[in-house]
């Protein structure tokens, strides 16, 4: 799909979030569009943001980095949505605003500890695996319970809140109970004292169902730019 669909795509999109909001007895104004741009062109990525999108998620450290210098013109808000190892957490902690995914302090406190002292502290996410599936990261819900307030703690984080990839669903109902287990994670948390205000979850197959269960943040990466081509191996 070429740069002049992504107007279309956008709209579409948007309506879905918009149709799922009223379902859910939520402003649409709650709830951010996050554009998945890893493995499509920086074209791409400024054609989304021609059409309106802000908000843009790389897994691909130094195909990310490449997207925010050639788009260093535009005024967007970029996420790290990739599992983020000890040696690259340097130029993300300096490059990017948002990281989902933590689920080790060790990461987190070298992001802290590499967060340049001029920038605002950087926003994150600790990812659960909600499902307990051994091919994904995350923490377990009784980790959570000793990782969330060890990173909420470090001075350069902002500890915002979780965000989970449930196994594939194509049972609404189903795709609901495990948004639902994240959004438990977070009112508990928030019962202790954790002041979060953020679930990222729903990706293009079941964001209807996230915002349901109260996502914030939905991470959008197929059904606005299509099927992402074969991966090229990432450098560094």
């Amino acid at each position: 799909m070429g740069p002049q669909n992504l107007p279309e795509r956008v709209r579409i999109v948007r309506e879905r979030i918009a149709a799922a909001a009223r379902a859910a007895g939520r402003t649409v104004d709650s709830i951010t569009l996050l554009a998945i741009s890893k493995a499509h062109p920086a074209e791409s990525v400024r054609a989304a943001a021609a059409a309106g999108l802000g908000h843009f998620g790389e897994s691909y450290l130094q195909e990310g980095l490449q997207k925010l210098e050639a788009l260093r013109d535009l005024p967007l808000t970029w996420h790290f949505t990739g599992r983020l190892q000890a040696n690259k957490t340097r130029p993300v902690a300096a490059a990017f605003a948002w990281v989902h995914g933590v689920d080790r302090l060790r990461i987190a406190q070298r992001l802290s500890e590499q967060r340049p002292f001029h920038a605002p502290p950087l926003n994150v996410c600790l990812q659960v695996n909600i499902a307990g599936e051994e091919s994904k990261g995350g923490v377990t819900p009784a980790e959570l319970r000793d990782l969330a307030p060890a990173v909420a703690e470090l001075p350069r984080l902002k500890l915002r809140g979780l965000m989970c990839i449930p196994p594939e669903e194509h049972d609404v109902l189903r795709q609901r109970a495990w948004f639902a287990r994240l959004r438990h994670e977070l009112e508990s948390l928030n019962a202790a004292g954790a002041g979060l205000d953020t679930l990222s979850m729903g990706m293009s197959g079941d964001f209807e169902a996230a915002i349901l269960e109260g996502a914030t943040i939905v991470r959008i990466g197929t059904a606005l730019f299509g099927p992402r081509p074969p991966a090229a191996a990432e450098a560094g």
